[in-house]
C-alpha cells in the first residue's frame, strides 16, 4: 500500500502534524483557508508554574475521573448495549450523552500528544472499539435509537433526525464525534475513530443536501467537525454539508439561531453555547470557501456581544431560561449563567476571528474570558466542576464531581490540553505573539526553523522576556501583542471602562535598547536581523485598576470591579470572615496593596485595601479586607462572593 506523508492544520483547536497514512484518506490542501495560521501546540512547551501543572492535571485527574463517570453512569454502557455486547436498556439520562465520550477522548488525544501515556491510550482505545461496535451498518450512529427505536427518549423522533431542529441532538453529537475523531489520528495514527467517523459523515452527506433532508442542526457544533473531516480528507462534500447546515438556517427559533438566514444575523441571540459554536463554524466555512458574507454578519454578531451583552469576566449568557443571551445591557451578577462550555465556545470563536483579521482586540476577549469565567468552571485540584459561573453568590454555590448534563467538565477535558497552542501564531515571515507564559517552541517561518522561549511570571508579573534563535534566514517580522487593558482599555468597547488612566506605558526592549515599533492592529511590530541570543522584553504596566460599568448595565450602578493585569478579582468569604460581603462599601478613593501568597489557593497575588462594613449592629466601621482572582473563588467551601462591589458615595459639597 502506497504511503505519503501529508501536513494537517487543526484550526480549532491548534494542531499541526505530519504524519503517514494511506491514499484512503489522502488529503488536498485547501485552495482557500485562514490567513494567520496556528502554530502547533505540540512545538509549544510549556513549563510554567500556572498552565503546566493545569495541563498535567487534566492529564492525571480530570480525563481519569470523566472516564469513570461515563462508566458509572451508564455512557459507556449505552455503546455497549448498542454494540450488543450487554442487554438493556438506555442507560443514562440525556439522548446527547454520546457526546461526552467523544469529547473526552478529543481531549485524551491531544494530551497524549504532549506527555504519551500507555494507560491512557489503553483505555480510550478500549471505548473506541465499542463506538465502533455501536456504529449500525449504514453509519448511523446514535446509541438511544439503536438500543431501543421503540422506547426511545421523548425528545427524539420515530425517523432517524426528524426532531435535531428540537432537541434530539443527532447531529450535535456527531460533530463531537468528528472532533474527536480528528484529534485521536493526528495523535497515535490510528483510523479506528476515523473510519467510524468518515462512514457516518457519508450517511449524513447521502441523507442531507439540496433536494434532500434541509433539518438544521439544533444543537451547532457538526459544522465545525465537518471542517475537520474536510481538511483529514481533502473530501469537498463535507465542507459543502457544513456550509449547507449553515445556510438552511431559516423559519426556525431564535434560541438556536434559525430565526433568518445566519448571513442576516447581526445581534447575538439565544442560547450561548450553540451561538458560539456556529459562529465558529461560519469563521471556518468562510476561510475555507472565501464567502465573505459569513464573515460579515460574525462580525456584527460580535460587536453586539463587545458592546451590550459580555460579562467583565469574559463571561456570555445571562440567562439561566434559555442559557443565553437576554436585553442589552441586561447583565445581573447573582443570577449570571455564563456556562463554563459557552466560555470555551467563545473562546473558539474568537481564536478564529483573529485568524481571520489578524487583530489584537480577539485576543483581548479571549484572554479574559480565558483566565477568568473559563478558568472559574474547574476546580484547583481539577476534579470538581461549575456550570454556570456567577458574578456574585449569597452561599449557594458550591462546585460539583459531575452533572446529569456533563457537557462542562468534558469540555474543560478537551480544552486545557490545547491552550499551549493559542501562545503563537505565524503569517508568511511574521510570527505573532498572543499569549504570555514560560514556554519554549519552535516555529517553521516561512521555510526557516525559529527557536522562541518566553521567562516570565504571568499573569502575577507584567515582566516577559523573549529569548529568540533564528535560523539561517534572521530577517522576520515578530509583533507582540500589548494587551489593551495595558492600553487603558479593558475591553474593545465602552462597556467597561478603567475609573482612572494608568500613565504607565508598555515597554519593549531589544537587548536592553528600547525598541522601535509599530502599532498595527493592538501588535507592537518589530522588524529586524534576528540574531542568535537576542532579547526583547516586554514590560506591561500591571496597577490594581477600578473598573466602572456601562451606566446602562443597571446591575453594576454604583458598584466597581478590580483588575489586576488579565485577572478580574473578587471578595470571598474566607479571606474576609468579620464581615458579610453583601455589607462592604469600598471607599471612594481607594488604595491597594498586593502581596504573593504561595501557600494560598495554589499560589495567588491578592490584593489588600480597605472596606466599610455597614452592618446596622456595628455601624460603619473600617475594616481591611482582600480579594483574589475570581477563577480561584469557590475552592474552599460554600460562602458569600462578589464581584462589583459598592463604593462609598461621595459626600455632597455645601
Amino acid at each position: 500500500m502506497k504511503i505519503k506523508s501529508i501536513l494537517f492544520c487543526s484550526l480549532a483547536l491548534n494542531v499541526i502534524l505530519t504524519i503517514s497514512f494511506s491514499d484512503t484518506y489522502a488529503q488536498k490542501q485547501p485552495q482557500k483557508d485562514y490567513p494567520i495560521q496556528p502554530v502547533n501546540f505540540t512545538k509549544v512547551k510549556v513549563n510554567d508554574h500556572f498552565w503546566a501543572p493545569r495541563i498535567e492535571l487534566n492529564q492525571k485527574v480530570t480525563i481519569p475521573i470523566a472516564l469513570d463517570q461515563c462508566y458509572k453512569t451508564g455512557r459507556v454502557e449505552n455503546f455497549k448495549i448498542a454494540g450488543k455486547l450487554t442487554k438493556g436498556k438506555f442507560q443514562s439520562e440525556y439522548p446527547f450523552d454520546d457526546s461526552d465520550l467523544y469529547k473526552i477522548i478529543e481531549g485524551a488525544s491531544y494530551s497524549l500528544q504532549t506527555n504519551p501515556n500507555p494507560m491512557l491510550e489503553s483505555r480510550i482505545d478500549t471505548v473506541i472499539h465499542y463506538i465502533t461496535l455501536a456504529q449500525e451498518p449504514d453509519g448511523y450512529l446514535y446509541t438511544n435509537r439503536t438500543i431501543d427505536s421503540l422506547h426511545m427518549h421523548p425528545w427524539v423522533g420515530k425517523k432517524r433526525w426528524e426532531k435535531d431542529p428540537e432537541l434530539s441532538h443527532e447531529l450535535y453529537n456527531l460533530g463531537h464525534l468528528y472532533e474527536a475523531a480528528y484529534a485521536h489520528f493526528l495523535a497515535t495514527g490510528k483510523r479506528t475513530l476515523l473510519d467510524v467517523a468518515i462512514k457516518s459523515a457519508n450517511l449524513v452527506d447521502h441523507d442531507f443536501g439540496p433536494g434532500k433532508l434541509s433539518y438544521y442542526p439544533g444543537h451547532q457544533v457538526i459544522e465545525m467537525g465537518l471542517a475537520k473531516l474536510y481538511r483529514i480528507t481533502g473530501e469537498e462534500r463535507y465542507l459543502k454539508l457544513a456550509k449547507f447546515f449553515l445556510d438552511c438556517r431559516r423559519n426556525g427559533n431564535e434560541y438556536n439561531q434559525a430565526h433568518i438566514p445566519v448571513i442576516e444575523q447581526d445581534k447575538i441571540v439565544g442560547h450561548a453555547v450553540r451561538a458560539t459554536y456556529m459562529y465558529a463554524g461560519m469563521a471556518d466555512v468562510s476561510a475555507l470557501t472565501g464567502e465573505v458574507s459569513y464573515q460579515k454578519a460574525i462580525d456584527k454578531i460580535w460587536n453586539d456581544l463587545l458592546k451590550t451583552k459580555l460579562y467583565v469576566t469574559g463571561g456570555i449568557g445571562s440567562a439561566g431560561k434559555n442559557e443565553g443571551f437576554s436585553d442589552p445591557y441586561s447583565l445581573p451578577n447573582l443570577t449570571a449563567y455564563c456556562e463554563t462550555c459557552a466560555s470555551i465556545s467563545n473562546v473558539f470563536w474568537n481564536y478564529r476571528m483573529f485568524l481571520l483579521e489578524g487583530d489584537a482586540k480577539y485576543f483581548d476577549v479571549l484572554e479574559r474570558t480565558l483566565y477568568n469565567a473559563l478558568l472559574s468552571g474547574i476546580s484547583l485540584s481539577a476534579d470538581r466542576f461549575f456550570y454556570p459561573n456567577p458574578l456574585e453568590s449569597h452561599g449557594k454555590n458550591q462546585r460539583s464531581a459531575w452533572f446529569g448534563c456533563a457537557c462542562c467538565p468534558s469540555n474543560i477535558c478537551r480544552f486545557i490540553p490545547s491552550v499551549p497552542g493559542y501562545v503563537y501564531a505565524q503569517k508568511d515571515d511574521s510570527l505573532y505573539v498572543n499569549l504570555f507564559m514560560n514556554n519554549t517552541a519552535t516555529v517553521n517561518l516561512h521555510g526557516d526553523q525559529v527557536s522562541i522561549e518566553q521567562v516570565t511570571d504571568y499573569p502575577w508579573s507584567g515582566k516577559i522576556t523573549m529569548k529568540i534563535n533564528p535560523g539561517k534566514r534572521g530577517k522576520f517580522n515578530l509583533l507582540v501583542r500589548i494587551p489593551g487593558w495595558a492600553q487603558n482599555q479593558p475591553l474593545p468597547s465602552d462597556l467597561y471602562r478603567f475609573k482612572t488612566p494608568d500613565r504607565i506605558k508598555a515597554t519593549i526592549s531589544v537587548n536592553g535598547t528600547n525598541a522601535a515599533y509599530q502599532l498595527k492592529k493592538g501588535y507592537a511590530m518589530i522588524s529586524r536581523e534576528w540574531k542568535k541570543g537576542d532579547q526583547l522584553v516586554l514590560n506591561l504596566p500591571m496597577p490594581v485598576r477600578e473598573l466602572i460599568a456601562h451606566p446602562e448595565i443597571k446591575a453594576d450602578s454604583g458598584r466597581v470591579a478590580i483588575q489586576r493585569g488579565p485577572l478580574v478579582y473578587c471578595f470571598e468569604w474566607p479571606d474576609n470572615k468579620y464581615v458579610k460581603i453583601q455589607n462592604l462599601l469600598l471607599n471612594n478613593k481607594n488604595s491597594y496593596q498586593t502581596e504573593f501568597i504561595p501557600n494560598l489557593l495554589n499560589g495567588v497575588t491578592v490584593i489588600k485595601t480597605t472596606g466599610i462594613d455597614t452592618d446596622v449592629k456595628t455601624g460603619n466601621t473600617k475594616q481591611s479586607i482582600i480579594a483574589i482572582p475570581y477563577y480561584s473563588w469557590a475552592n474552599r467551601g460554600a460562602g458569600e462572593m462578589n464581584v462589583w462591589m459598592k463604593v462609598q458615595k461621595q459626600p455632597v459639597e455645601r
